[in-house]
């Protein structure tokens, strides 16, 4: 079949947002998807940023598609474990087999063998795509992802999606179409105005950051890093709008960017921490080749990985704001005192973004309990939420 076939068997089946690393195997899936200006894939940067942005999407309404090669579920296991499988997030996971039968390049050979029974000890339902039974296994699919709350797979071994460029076009520009509206890119890596300083030094602590970020929020969802930054928010104001990662350290801002690509109109926050940055960094890239204007990213950093004793981070040499505007990002600015740390959020909740705003704290710690929400009612009260 051709990846035009299945592209139009997943919208048949009520699939609207795609995202995935890509692989040769479904080449033509993938080119059939770039060229939708509905609902176009989503170029993700790793397949656990994927899994990451179908859990954004999925909070916004959506009934998401990664695609990956089987070497992903590697890549990706955390992030199923503890963020798709512990909260419940549905997906369909669409796993091309490299190094079926055994036949293939040699790096290919063990995953290949083994990516049956890593679904398995994941406790995921996978079944095999054949070209005469993708109508049936979709809505399979669509009927377990949505039964269970969780996600499943398809795998699909060589030959069974057709290879090549289908009609000798390359994908038609759905990324220009994408970023119409934005900025030129000399004006989106200006950064915010005002000065820049070489070093900037912690006053405040993390969580007296929180307090002053919260009071500015107004109903705005805001995705939480795991560890402290979620706990001392819990502790700060518990909010029904505050997803909490208690797992998937690294993900929160592309579960915010899944959630602002399917939310346009509503901003998508995130509280992030300088651990979990650095740990999917290339999420910024992705965030400013994108450009969702309703993205504001805050990082409470204080240099150090707290959670785990307080170990140096590498953000003590590097100025995160700094990669954040040489990403894309329309503004990058660093802040340390309330009234600076107030003002930012503001201009950034009432202006186009994407916003990045780095927010250097002391490494003082709170103490606080963890979060008492059982994961499926920190999602549901979420989601909740934002359908309010």
């Amino acid at each position: 079949m051709s990846g035009a076939e299945l592209a139009a068997l997943l919208d048949r089946h009520g699939f609207d947002f795609f995202t995935g690393v890509p692989c040769s195997l479904v080449e033509t899936l993938i080119t059939a998807l770039e060229r939708r200006r509905r609902d176009p894939y989503v170029a993700a940067v790793r397949e656990d940023a994927a899994v990451g942005l179908a859990a954004g999407a999925w909070l916004g309404g959506r009934r998401p598609v990664v695609v990956m090669q089987n070497s992903g579920l590697g890549t990706s296991l955390n992030a199923l474990a503890s963020l798709s499988l512990m909260y419940g997030f549905p997906a369909l996971l669409i796993v091309t087999w490299r190094g079926f039968a055994g036949q293939d390049a040699p790096e290919h050979l063990l995953m290949g063998e083994i990516s049956p029974s890593l679904l398995d000890l994941l406790r995921i339902p996978h079944r095999i795509l054949g070209s005469d039974s993708a109508d049936e296994l979709l809505a399979w699919a669509r009927r377990e992802m949505d039964a269970r709350e969780a996600p499943v797979a398809i795998l699909v071994p060589p030959g069974v999606v057709a290879t090549g460029a289908s009609d000798g076009v390359v994908a038609d520009g759905a990324a220009s179409a994408r970023r119409a509206d934005r900025d030129a890119a000399e004006n989106r890596r200006t950064g915010a105005a005002g000065s820049d300083p070489e070093i900037l030094h912690g006053v405040i602590s993390r969580q007296e950051a929180l307090a002053v970020a919260v009071k500015e929020l107004g109903d705005a969802p805001v995705i939480h890093a795991n560890g402290y930054v979620c706990r001392e928010s819990f502790a700060t104001a518990d909010r029904p709008q505050n997803f909490y990662m208690i797992g998937s350290m690294g993900l929160a801002a592309a579960i915010g960017l899944g959630l602002a690509l399917v939310r346009p109109a509503r901003a998508s926050v995130v509280f992030d921490g300088d651990g979990n940055l650095l740990m999917g960094l290339g999420t910024l890239a992705m965030v400013g080749s994108l450009g969702p204007q309703n993205f504001v990213h805050l990082v409470f950093d204080n240099e150090v990985y707290g959670s785990t004793g307080g170990q140096a981070s590498p953000s003590r040499e590097v100025r995160l704001d700094r990669l954040a505007r040489g990403a894309g990002y329309r503004t990058a600015t660093a802040v340390t005192t309330p009234p600076a740390i107030a003002a930012a959020l503001r201009s950034a909740l009432g202006t186009r973004g994407p916003h990045f705003i780095l927010v250097k704290v002391t490494a003082v710690e709170a103490t606080v309990p963890r979060i008492p929400h059982p994961p499926a009612v920190i999602r549901d009260r979420f989601r909740r939420a934002l359908r309010a």
